[in-house]
């Protein structure tokens, strides 16, 4: 293929997988908070995704947009240039996700060494014009009451597969067969799922994923030097499942990240371990070479997460979980421009020094 043909290939996706990509883009931080909007829409988009997903991430875009961590946010992040045919798509059809998407779900299933996205989103769309614009290049089929449209990539047999749920929900995926995903999950495994959702219930942005051993490994290859840490990557790949959460405060963003395991030693080395990481981190921080290299403002950033960083364990019953809460601030995004400082060579002992330990037991509800 060629050069010219796999940009084609790329700007095709924009104009159809644009949900999923807004949505990969927001993966790392969700609005925790109470209240009873669109919970019904809610309810409803995650009661679609697939019960063999590896993880599932919800975005409710009209509670965040408002939000003052949200503008900053996409205030520091980097636009993409740009695009000439998601322009002509949004000429075309009148959606422009900034302005009509109004929240989503999306599924991310692996099989073998085939990666598919699924997603369901709600939003302001024009239905005509929008399968008008599909059957410039795609085809129709009828499927019972439904009508599933398929779009071509260049340069790729697999096809982009959207059908409307109703005029203002749309279900779409760029791989598998289509009307597979179309069908209501029930059993064990959709269970397993609704149980996270609902301990996230009220929450306008979330991320769950289910183990399936390698999210230590990804954190092995993707952290800085001085963090890169084989013990902590193989606790990482005995947990269960793994949620993110953030709260926006003002300008800042409380993140909450928990890990849930079966086992109760697995919990507490991992509390242990991840107290460890952040002593060695202050530490590297306060040290005479740090305090040389890195700018002082910056400094003052990282140490700032780490002041309020808490480490805690929770005991579920059947289930062991680690949770480990800090906050990302207005002055830490501005010190991230910059390269995140190399605060140590060393790998922590999973017995941190027990001044530090503030990891507990504790039973809880949620």
């Amino acid at each position: 293929m060629t050069n010219g043909q796999k940009l084609m290939s790329q700007r095709r996706r924009v104009c159809w997988l644009v949900a999923i990509l807004v949505l990969c883009s927001g993966s790392l931080y969700f609005y925790l908070r109470s209240g009873r909007a669109g919970e019904g829409a809610r309810d409803a988009l995650l009661a679609a995704m697939p019960a063999d997903a590896g993880a599932v991430v919800f975005v409710d875009f009209r509670e965040l947009r408002p939000t003052q961590f949200a503008a900053l946010l996409f205030k520091w992040a980097p636009r993409p240039a740009a695009d000439a045919e998601y322009a002509q798509f949004v000429r075309d059809t009148g959606f422009d996700y900034e302005r009509d998407l109004d929240r989503a779900a999306l599924a991310v299933i692996k099989r073998a060494s085939d990666t598919t996205f699924f997603a369901v989103a709600d939003g302001r769309f024009d239905r005509k014009k929008i399968t008008a614009h599909a059957l410039q290049s795609g085809t129709r089929d009828v499927r019972g009451s439904r009508e599933i449209f398929s779009v071509p990539q260049t340069g790729n047999a697999a096809k982009i597969s959207f059908t409307f749920l109703t005029d203002t929900r749309v279900a779409i995926a760029d791989g598998g067969y289509f009307p597979n995903f179309l069908t209501l999950q029930t059993g064990r495994d959709a269970n397993d799922w609704r149980d996270r959702f609902k301990r996230l219930a009220g929450s306008p942005l979330f991320a769950v994923i289910r183990q399936d051993a390698e999210a230590g490994s990804a954190l092995a290859s993707r952290a800085p030097g001085g963090l890169q840490s084989p013990q902590l990557s193989a606790l990482l790949n005995q947990l269960l499942w793994i949620t993110v959460a953030g709260k926006p405060e003002a300008d800042s963003l409380k993140i909450v990240a928990e890990g849930e395991c079966p086992a109760e030693q697995t919990a507490r080395q991992l509390a242990d371990l991840l107290n460890g990481v952040l002593i060695l981190a202050h530490a590297g921080l306060n040290g005479p070479e740090t305090r040389k290299q890195l700018d002082p403002q910056a400094r003052e950033a990282y140490l700032e997460v780490l002041k309020g960083a808490d480490v805690t364990r929770i005991d579920r019953g059947e289930t062991k979980s680690v949770r480990l809460v800090f906050d990302i601030t207005a002055r830490f995004l501005e010190a991230a421009k910059s390269a995140v400082p190399a605060i140590a060579p060393e790998t922590p002992d999973a017995k941190a020094p027990a001044g530090r330990r503030s990891a507990r037991k504790q039973k809880s509800t949620d």
